[in-house]
């Protein structure tokens, strides 16, 4: 739940103000002339906003221009849940009242949060009935490289502009600190293998750039990447064709202790049987017309690191059973040779297939199957998780605006129209759709016109009849039988039915403008 915030007994006048404001900007100035560690000093001015003046939970979001994004460098609150959780939490440019602040370079001034649905609140820390404020810091040049952001104590009021005034002043005397940051990390050099692969991992691999989503279903996801990345064990990723099996592997592999280690793919329904084994095992010199030397196959390739086989439920019975003795065993034999070859590798195999099924007719071995299906990680389609496409959109248009050369932007009535449709293609199915709209945008604005010179049709279901209270966590609910039950639960009030389901009011907005859901009046 949100915290809510005492008001104050008395009303401060404008002198008691302005004296406390040069007795906290006193303090500021002497605790960033200290010699301490970044984010101890921002921590430290923080809680001058926090304690001396009234301005509450004070955030400072530091600029990742790698990924035109802002990341969290300090926070005032005495959660030590909410100070964990703010570690992987990023807002891009034009994301929420923080990356729409970032992206104008302005101060944004909420007069009660509730009444803007630009906010968020991804922290579950404000009070959303009070007000908010955030303003940029700038370096030298003008460009904005973080935002700082408070709640004040008391209702808006004629003091409101003063307050704001203040937090720019502060940010103004913070750029100095916050461009040290940003200098350090642009200009950091990989001094060794190591480093040079922590970047990667954290710029590339890392979860919020691999798998968006904010869903309950995704977040459980997310958990499952992180326990099971910790250990050797091997897991089956299930899921439709476009899902994300392949980046649900690489996360798994970049953020496990094989990260520094080869990450080798495999497409097995891509190749026959015969080219396959040589394919995987490798093969001698002359073990066949055109082996004219020896050759590592895909184990030996990946040998220490990870092998991720994906479509492994394409593969015959006669392969399976060579498979099953490289996954019992860890060892096997070349193509042509006799020299047994042992190999440490981890494998991640994937499949849209229903396994449990094939076993069951006999077309795939079940021995095999409980090898592969130690840790099973199931995917849902794109039209189970709808209220993940906002996020999905803006992610994918950022990536298709990089290759373009140009930003890109999505309206409104575009998102309502992709979140009505079924996807059968799931995710690739949606980037290919941004991308044919994209160039089909002359000023890249992504329009619900646009949209539909694609192919894409409203597809919305059929309205079905409200639901009482029952288990938001039961995953036979549909979309939207699960947005009724939290809003029923939630008292008809979105924001709450947003935090019951995960989302966002925003992405809780257009599920009940898309799935046709009719707002009682409480």
């Amino acid at each position: 739940m949100n915290a809510t915030i005492p008001q104050r007994s008395t009303k401060q006048t404008q002198v008691e103000l302005y004296d406390l404001q040069l007795q906290a900007l006193a303090s500021i100035a002497r605790t960033l002339s200290r010699e301490q560690q970044i984010d101890e000093l921002l921590e430290q001015v923080l809680a001058v906003l926090h304690n001396d003046l009234g301005l509450l939970h004070g955030l400072v979001t530091i600029s990742d221009p790698e990924h035109s994004a802002l990341q969290i460098g300090a926070i005032h609150t005495d959660s030590e849940a909410v100070a964990q959780a703010c570690e992987g939490v990023r807002y891009r440019s034009g994301e929420g009242v923080i990356g729409n602040v970032l992206k104008h370079g302005n101060s944004v001034v909420l007069g009660r949060i509730s009444a803007d649905p630009r906010f968020l609140d991804r922290l579950a820390l404000y009070d959303l009935e009070m007000p908010f404020i955030a303003v940029p810091i700038k370096n030298p040049e003008g460009s904005t490289i973080g935002v700082l952001a408070a709640q004040p104590d008391s209702r808006a009021d004629e003091q409101m502009p003063a307050r704001t005034r203040f937090l720019e002043i502060v940010a103004n005397l913070l750029a100095q600190t916050v461009r040290l940051v940003v200098n350090i990390e642009d200009g950091r050099e990989a001094a060794d293998e190591r480093d040079e692969l922590r970047r990667e991992v954290r710029g590339k691999y890392g979860f919020e750039n691999m798998v968006v989503g904010h869903t309950p279903t995704m977040r459980r996801i997310f958990d499952q990447i992180r326990r099971v990345a910790k250990w050797n064990s091997t897991v089956l990723v299930l899921g439709e064709s476009g899902t994300g099996k392949e980046l649900i592997a690489s996360a798994i592999h970049y953020n496990s202790p094989r990260a520094h280690r080869p990450f080798v793919r495999l497409n097995c329904a891509a190749l026959p049987e015969t080219l396959l084994e040589s394919e995987l095992f490798g093969h001698e010199k002359g073990a066949f017309t055109g082996a004219v030397k020896q050759r590592k196959g895909r184990f030996e390739q990946a040998d220490g690191g990870t092998l991720f086989l994906d479509e492994i439920g394409e593969i015959s019975p006669m392969f399976q059973a060579k498979l099953l003795r490289v996954l019992q065993e860890g060892e096997f034999e070349r193509v042509g040779g006799n020299q047994t070859v042992r190999v440490n590798v981890r494998i991640v195999a994937a499949t849209n297939r229903d396994l449990e099924n094939e076993v069951e007719k006999g077309k795939f071995r079940e021995d095999l199957y409980y090898r592969l299906n130690v840790m099973a990680i199931r995917i849902p389609p794109l039209r189970e998780r709808t209220a993940d496409i906002p996020e999905l959109a803006e992610f994918l248009l950022s990536k298709i605006g990089r290759q373009q050369g140009r930003p890109l932007t999505v309206t409104d009535s575009a998102i309502r129209l992709l979140m009505s449709h079924r996807w059968p293609g799931n995710v690739r199915e949606l980037e290919n759709c941004l991308e044919r709209s994209a160039i089909m945008s002359e000023d890249g604005t992504i329009t619900r016109d646009v949209v539909s010179l694609t192919g894409v049709d409203n597809e919305s279901p059929p309205l079905a009849a409200p639901l009482p209270e029952v288990n938001l966590a039961d995953e036979n609910l549909d979309d939207r039988e699960r947005v009724i039950a939290a809003l029923e639960q939630a008292g008809w009030v979105q924001a709450k039915a947003a935090r019951l389901l995960g989302m966002t009011p925003r992405q809780i907005a257009y599920r009940i403008q898309t799935l046709n859901i009719h707002m009682r009046k409480i």
